[in-house]
């Protein structure tokens, strides 16, 4: 039986009196009856009742405690309407818990529990304040339809939220935009606080990735005081912000083509106080109106962010040039040894300009001891390889765009995170400065 509200149902429960009350829990516990989960509760009368497990007890169980086990006890059953959970019950895992209440409130609409349903319960979730995002591969069972909307109501009792949402694949419409579904409540609007700085934003239209925390840090220490920076792909302000907030960057043009995510970088912009210091730029960043005043470009796209290399070339600085940092998943495959970064036989050169594949941290920033951690990484050969071949791709690039050669040079390859069984999703730092005429 529901209670109203979309509360878990009431349990049942075995009433006697105080004196037959331990008798009555040792034979129960014995017969497998006695519900853990609940705790026993002091009646108005003075009787305890002891919660049980199912809808009712079998009469001859009943039959048993009143002649056997406690003789002259009444022994009657009741249902406790608000029952209290148990010390046992308040301390199992929240995976527990949900199956625990979804159970029982499934069991009370008649539906009987099974192995499948079971199966088809979440193990993990993202929690985001007061709203959980379920995964994809949970709730499919076709059962559960005829069970909502109620069942979100005891889903998110269960795991202690006020809101629901349940995510699917991220659509491939270019803005990345996440297919998910709100199952409770009135909207999608989330905070997330990362280094000290303020993301909102509408989980149903718009991505977070946690995985990029990493990148987010390292951002937030690059010299950039007095730099103007172009962020390609901006979305919420995932790197726009630690570049304003944290690396002290002068002005950032931010470019981005969803309108759900440019709604929630400008307002992440103002409640971080930095809105005075950059320029939304909405649409296609491949028609940017913008070229020579880029000190940095930041290229935060995954899988690839090839499509925007063009116009990161043609907005660095023609005189003094500037830093890219792109990113890549990259494909790496299993058995093959790594190989620690600075190996000589990638060290080589490109046209006339020097090139090597090291981690320059006193361009990053970072101290010498976090300078001889990088160094002393490994470094898959396929992040060697692509790096190379985009460095190539961008020299080309840049000599198209500004009509003159330029110089190169690899500064740091940074791991952001595992993006899927062999793939990795890397950060390139790739220094480009124009190449001083001979004359």
């Amino acid at each position: 039986m529901e209670k109203e509200g979309g509360k878990p149902a009431a349990v049942v429960a075995v009433v006697a009196e105080p004196r037959f009350a331990q008798r009555c829990r040792e034979y129960l516990e014995k017969e497998k009856l006695l519900d853990r989960q609940h705790r026993a509760e002091k009646m108005p009368d003075g009787t305890v009742a002891l919660p049980v497990l199912g809808e009712a007890l079998p009469e001859r169980h009943l039959w048993q405690l009143r002649s056997c086990v406690a003789p002259g006890s009444t022994c009657t059953l009741t249902q406790l309407l608000a029952p209290v959970p148990s010390r046992k019950a308040r301390a199992c895992s929240p995976a527990q818990r949900l199956r625990l209440e979804v159970s029982r409130w499934v069991e009370a609409r008649g539906v009987t529990w099974s192995a499948e349903l079971e199966a088809d319960l979440p193990r993990t979730w993202q929690r985001h304040g007061n709203l959980l995002l379920l995964s994809e591969n949970c709730f499919q069972a076709e059962q559960w339809e005829n069970l909502e909307p109620e069942l979100w109501e005891i889903v998110a009792s269960a795991l202690g939220v006020q809101r629901l949402a349940k995510r699917g694949r991220v659509s491939p419409d270019g803005t990345r935009t996440p297919a998910v579904t709100l199952l409770l409540g009135d909207d999608g609007w989330v905070e997330h606080v990362d280094n000290g700085i303020r993301y909102k934003f509408d989980i149903t239209q718009c991505m977070f990735s946690f995985g990029n925390i990493t990148e987010k840090l390292r951002v937030a220490s690059l010299p950039c005081a007095g730099q103007v920076l172009v962020d390609l792909y901006a979305g919420i302000g995932y790197f726009t912000l630690p570049f304003l907030v944290h690396a002290g960057a002068a002005f950032v043009h931010a470019c981005e083509w969803n309108p759900h995510a440019v709604v929630a970088l400008k307002r992440n912009l103002e409640i971080n106080g930095v809105a005075d210091r950059c320029q939304i730029h909405f649409g296609d960043n491949r028609k940017l109106n913008l070229s020579n005043i880029a000190d940095r470009v930041n290229l935060g796209l995954i899988p690839s962010s090839e499509e925007g290399w063009r116009t990161a070339c043609r907005v660095l600085r023609k005189d003094a040039g500037g830093i890219l940092h792109i990113h890549q998943n990259v494909e790496s495959f299993p058995g093959r040894n790594l190989q620690p970064s600075g190996n000589s036989e990638m060290e080589k050169e490109h046209w006339l300009c020097p090139q090597q594949i090291i981690s320059n941290q006193w361009e990053n920033g970072a101290s010498g001891d976090s300078r001889r951690n990088v160094l002393s990484a490994a470094i898959k050969p396929e992040w060697h390889r692509w790096a190379e071949s985009a460095e190539t791709r961008i020299v080309t690039l840049l000599q198209q765009v500004h009509g003159k050669p330029w110089k190169t040079q690899i500064l740091h390859i940074q791991p952001v995170k595992s993006y899927a069984p062999h793939v990795d999703h890397i950060v390139l730092d790739l220094e480009c400065r124009p190449c001083p005429l001979v004359g």
